[in-house]
């Protein structure tokens, strides 16, 4: 019987109990079985803590403005699915998604009562969802196909793949469960991306040192933000610039951070190095494409307006360095009051969090995401870290994010804000509010 793809989904949740699981042994089998066909022309694959999504999602605008055929896979997923993977623009179809998991089912040996042709090959939800974005980027006759790094890097289930260019945005604490307690086993994990003989373009100014280290030993051609390429902010517009001589002057990007000039920045250098050698894009192609692609360039819930008065605004900024550039974003703003709707998991930096943002935000409404996830923390737990951290802090406790927006919209006044942030749980559900009551305080 052939399943839906929620079915699929809710199936693939069983298969393995377990909901990560590093390593590229079980997911490059399965691959090998489908026949691990190419993927693209050629493959981009975008790593680092924080501002992988906003990179690729201005990787897809750019060569989308060069006229490619380009694929895109990221995770997770807002609203839908189907946001995971993209071919040329568009989402990737319940149909086209069922079919796919249908044939990675039959190359991990799983019949249908579970005797299949080979021994199974148990795979968690995330390496599913990633061979299913290969399969149909192989299938699609693709000029370019972006992969996002779920976790990590080195033992990433995208990292069966070997990229001819590799991005590593910028390196911070997070996930230290599986990756380690500093930035410098961190950065080792992220640089497992990167290729010997290929470029790895760095983004951060400031990288640590176990990065480099690791990049260096990989033998891949390193490529750093500062130092093999600069911005130079221009208002209006700005200015990037390549040590060959390179030079471009760019409109804003349509991504309303700073930090946003950093991703920008970091995805014109990657098709700098992956079109070096391509004579058929020449220095005033990749001006036009990136021109293009800074405009049109749109990816939900990067300090994403939602509209009316109070302003809703949302993003996914669940750590900390992630919150130093929402603080850097409201420092920008002129003054108003600030209500924050806070929801965040267990294994996320929630004193760094709000240490980053402290008075910034006028009232914290505290939601609780236990009941979305088993890793989801409760309202009264992060109500008793901001008591910690922030001594002074207002706040109130709701039992889930939809009482909490519907009380800081209840509280907040024209001109003032309400910035929705911590997980994509969060964004997800502040997203879906607005979608079905556009009567958001206007």
């Amino acid at each position: 019987m052939t399943r839906t793809l929620a079915e699929w989904l809710s199936y693939q949740e069983q298969v393995n109990v377990r909901s990560i699981e590093l390593g590229l042994d079980r997911v490059r089998a399965v691959w090998e079985r489908m026949g691990a066909p190419a993927t693209a022309r050629r493959v981009i694959t975008v790593g680092g803590t924080n501002g992988k999504g906003s990179t690729v999602a201005l990787l897809e605008a750019m060569l989308t403005a060069a006229g490619l055929h380009v694929g895109s896979f990221t995770s997770p997923h807002l609203t839908e699915y189907n946001e995971r993977v993209r071919i040329n623009g568009v989402n990737a179809d319940d149909a086209s998604l069922v079919a796919s998991f249908e044939r990675i089912e039959a190359a991990r040996g799983a019949g249908p009562n579970g005797a299949g042709t080979h021994e199974e090959i148990r795979l968690t939800y995330f390496e599913f969802g990633t061979l299913a974005a290969l399969d149909l980027f192989a299938r699609a006759d693709l000029d370019v196909a972006i992969l996002e790094v779920g976790l990590g890097g080195r033992l990433d289930a995208v990292n069966i793949i070997d990229a001819d260019v590799s991005v590593v945005t910028t390196v911070d604490l997070d996930h230290m469960d599986w990756l380690g307690s500093d930035r410098d086993s961190i950065g080792r994990e992220k640089a497992g991306i990167a290729r010997a003989g290929r470029p790895v373009i760095v983004g951060e100014l400031d990288p640590p040192v176990g990065l480099l280290d690791a990049l260096i030993a990989s033998g891949a051609e390193i490529r750093r933000a500062g130092i093999d390429f600069t911005v130079e902010r221009l208002g209006p517009g700005w200015r990037w610039q390549h040590r060959d001589g390179l030079a471009m002057a760019l409109p804003d990007p349509a991504l309303a951070a700073p930090v946003q000039y950093a991703n920008a920045a970091t995805a014109i250098a990657a098709l700098h190095a992956l079109f070096a050698d391509d004579a058929s894009i020449t220095p005033k192609d990749l001006f036009a494409a990136a021109s293009l692609g800074l405009r049109s360039v749109r990816v939900p819930a990067r300090l994403q307006s939602l509209g009316g008065d109070p302003a809703v605004i949302v993003d996914v900024g669940h750590n900390p360095q992630a919150a130093r550039a929402l603080a850097e974003w409201l420092d920008a703003q002129p003054g108003s009051r600030v209500y924050a709707v806070y929801g965040a998991l267990s294994d996320k930096d929630v004193a760094g969090v709000m240490a980053a943002l402290g008075s910034r935000i006028d009232h914290w409404h505290l939601a609780g995401l236990d009941r979305d996830t088993p890793r989801g923390l409760t309202a009264a737990w992060l109500a008793e870290r901001l008591g910690k951290t922030l001594p002074q802090a207002s706040f109130d406790v709701h039992t889930d994010v939809a009482t909490a927006l519907a009380a800081a919209c209840a509280a907040a006044h024209s001109g003032e804000r309400i910035l929705a942030f911590g997980s994509f749980f969060v964004a997800s559900t502040v997203i879906a509010e607005a979608a079905n009551k556009p009567a958001l305080p206007d």
